[in-house]
């Protein structure tokens, strides 16, 4: 599915803005309709506190949108959205709307995120090589794990500036849209043109506060699509690779390309690698609704591995990126299956 061009999709901003007013007329009436649907729903006020996450969020994405309009003009009506100054007023955005939807995620949710407690972060001031550009590669399992992703390498204790691989369906959220478009990142459509060329171009010229997040297995985890996935490598006959993403019992084989091509635009950026689990039982709306309120524990772990121990030939940096993600299979295992 090709996602609308740009002078289509721009006018829907409007329907969030609209949205919104509608919300805000109605919000008594909603209030009404939420408490009498969660009194009879199972769970803890479910119906309420999805009114309340919504409702923060269409806030929150009109506000935004509204400050996107004002850099626009006082940018000369896009003429220096492009200088750095404007570049980090938007990621400036980016961060409070981040923090604030995650903060209400959290509150709404009862989610509390923690590092795993032999977790060391790389990102820190002060921590040997980390002031090179930084390639981050996640596990990808779970709704908003993205979000969590790139509000954690936002935070001031890491100070660094995303860029993103993203599907190309994500820009029918206007905030998205609007934001990621102006910013370096890359939204890819599935099937169409050189996709690991894509993630190379957007890997290069990165400085060192960049940090180029990539989900190397392309989809969030589930037990289909792992079994799909193996299916496919032994389509192609990788029957030995097959075998080893068989071995992989809660993530999905990871996709070399993008990375190689990443590694390869960015030969100075160290790597960190980043496993997370807590929300990976969500992997559709109807888990989503049913798992409300979640009371969840999202714990991460991270491990960082310098641009010089990556390796460079292409077979042996496959090697290394599927041994990486059997590492971060065990350690999902070991709170999983706990």
């Amino acid at each position: 599915m090709r996602v609308a061009p740009t002078w289509v999709r721009r006018p829907m901003s409007l329907l969030v803005v609209v949205g919104l007013g509608f919300a805000v007329t109605l919000l008594p009436l909603l209030v009404l309709v939420a408490v009498a649907l969660s009194a009879v729903l199972p769970g803890r006020w479910r119906a309420l506190r999805l009114l309340a996450f919504a409702f923060v969020y269409l806030a929150v994405e009109c506000a935004a949108l509204a400050v996107a309009f004002v850099l626009w003009l006082v940018s000369g009506c896009g003429w220096k959205l492009s200088s750095p100054a404007f570049q980090r007023a938007h990621y400036a955005v980016i961060h409070l709307v981040l923090a604030v939807v995650l903060g209400s995620a959290t509150l709404l949710f009862h989610l509390r995120v923690v590092d795993d407690e032999v977790s060391w972060s790389p990102l820190d001031d002060g921590v040997p090589g980390s002031t090179n550009a930084m390639l981050v590669l996640s596990r990808h399992a779970g709704p908003g794990d993205s979000l969590l992703m790139v509000r954690t390498l936002m935070r001031r204790d890491h100070d660094r500036r995303p860029r993103i691989v993203l599907k190309d369906l994500l820009q029918l959220d206007p905030l998205i849209d609007v934001y990621l478009n102006r910013l370096p990142n890359a939204f890819l459509t599935p099937g169409r043109g050189d996709l690991a060329a894509q993630v190379g171009r957007l890997a290069e010229g990165m400085g060192e506060e960049d940090a180029l997040l990539i989900f190397p297995e392309g989809g969030n985890f589930s037990e289909g699509r792992r079994l799909r996935a193996i299916d496919r490598l032994r389509g192609k006959g990788l029957h030995e690779r097959a075998a080893q993403a068989a071995s992989l019992r809660h993530v999905l084989p990871p996709k070399h390309a993008g990375v190689a091509a990443a590694l390869a635009a960015a030969p100075e950026a160290d790597v960190v690698l980043v496993a997370h689990t807590g929300l990976e039982h969500l992997s559709s709306p109807a888990d989503l609704w049913d798992g409300l309120p979640m009371d969840s524990v999202v714990r991460m772990r991270w491990w960082f591995v310098p641009a010089a121990e990556v390796p460079r030939e292409p077979e042996a940096q496959a090697a290394w990126l599927f041994d990486r993600w059997a590492e971060i299979d065990a350690w999902v295992a070991s709170y999983v299956e706990a």
